[in-house]
């Protein structure tokens, strides 16, 4: 009995595994788009140098030549020794940084694709609100009196307001 069951499982499965690669034009077609597409999104991902964004190495944000400014000013700036790019601009646990690298991958291939993002590059409010609570996290002492004192929700406390230079150093 057994062997009739795995008689009947190998035909059924003979039988997709024929219409997945046999020779209808429909799924020749099918598999060619396929195909098509792979090999597509794997080439974008080999020349824009896809992976590199998935490590913490600053040298991937100036894959993009839009960002040399921000990367040749982190060098000169006080944080170097002290902080990567993703440390202050992605969330620090691991859901959190992932969800927001995937975003702003998104967005930055987007409009580097079609040529629609503004020049210089400016950071977005969600980002920006990243960036403020990776600054108090990170300086929690030093600020405890100034963030508790303010309402940091009401925009009323922002460190990039009196410190925009310190991360990426001055401006030409």
């Amino acid at each position: 009995m057994s062997d009739i069951r795995i008689t009947r499982s190998l035909m059924v499965h003979m039988k997709y595994l024929k219409w997945l690669i046999g020779g209808s034009v429909a799924s020749v077609f099918i598999w060619a788009l396929i195909g098509v597409c792979a090999g597509s999104g794997a080439y974008t991902v080999y020349y824009g140098e896809g992976l590199s964004y998935l490590s913490s190495d600053p040298k991937a944000c100036v894959n993009c030549h839009i960002m040399r400014e921000q990367y040749d000013g982190w060098q000169k700036s006080s944080h170097h020794a002290a902080a990567s790019c993703v440390d202050c601009h992605l969330p620090h646990d691991f859901v959190g940084k992932y969800l927001a690298k995937a975003e702003n991958g998104f967005w930055h291939s987007k409009g580097f694709t079609l040529q629609d993002f503004h020049e210089p590059i400016r950071i977005h409010n969600k980002n920006s609100a990243i960036l403020q609570n990776n600054c108090i996290n990170c300086h929690r002492e030093m600020v405890q009196e100034i963030a508790h004192s303010s309402p940091a929700h009401k925009g009323e406390t922002n460190c990039i307001h009196c410190h925009q230079h310190v991360g990426h150093g001055p401006t030409r």
